[in-house]
């Protein structure tokens, strides 16, 4: 598995594929639970839990797009952009989901949410540091000293 020091774009992409799929039993979670207890609210209910999941799978796709064009272009503008948008996503997640959901899924995709996007923090915070120059890890070279006879 390659390193991920700098590749704002695979971390991003791992946050897309990760939140959209969970967010598929999220949904249709929420429309049974909505339907069996209310069902005059049913069809409204799985119209506002498809949208809501439409949205979500858009807001995780920009930021997979960003994380791209940061990775690409090696740009520090682009991850901060990005840095910013994660601290929206961490804020949304972590205090105003994480508390609020109302099963067990909902909090572990939250929990997941909050700590992908500090993940991408972290991986655009040393892209910035690096600049234009890649990041590559010190090593420490054991050299063995040899007895001369």
């Amino acid at each position: 598995m390659p390193k991920l020091s700098h590749q704002t774009a695979v971390v991003s992409l791992i946050q897309f594929v990760t939140i959209a799929s969970l967010a598929i039993p999220n949904t249709i979670i929420s429309i049974i639970s909505s339907c069996h207890s209310d069902s005059t609210g049913c069809v409204s209910n799985m119209v506002a839990s498809i949208i809501f999941y439409i949205l979500t799978a858009v807001w995780f796709a920009l930021i997979m797009i960003i994380g791209f064009l940061a990775q690409k272009r090696r740009s520090r503008q682009f991850a901060v952009i990005l840095i910013c948008f994660e601290f929206f996503t961490l804020g949304v997640a972590g205090y105003i989901d994480f508390p609020h959901d109302p099963n067990f899924l909902s909090k572990a995709t939250s929990l997941l949410d909050v700590i992908l996007s500090l993940w991408v923090i972290y991986v655009s915070i040393r892209l910035i540091m690096s600049g234009t120059n890649r990041i590559v890890s010190k090593e420490k070279k054991i050299v063995k000293n040899k007895k001369v006879s």
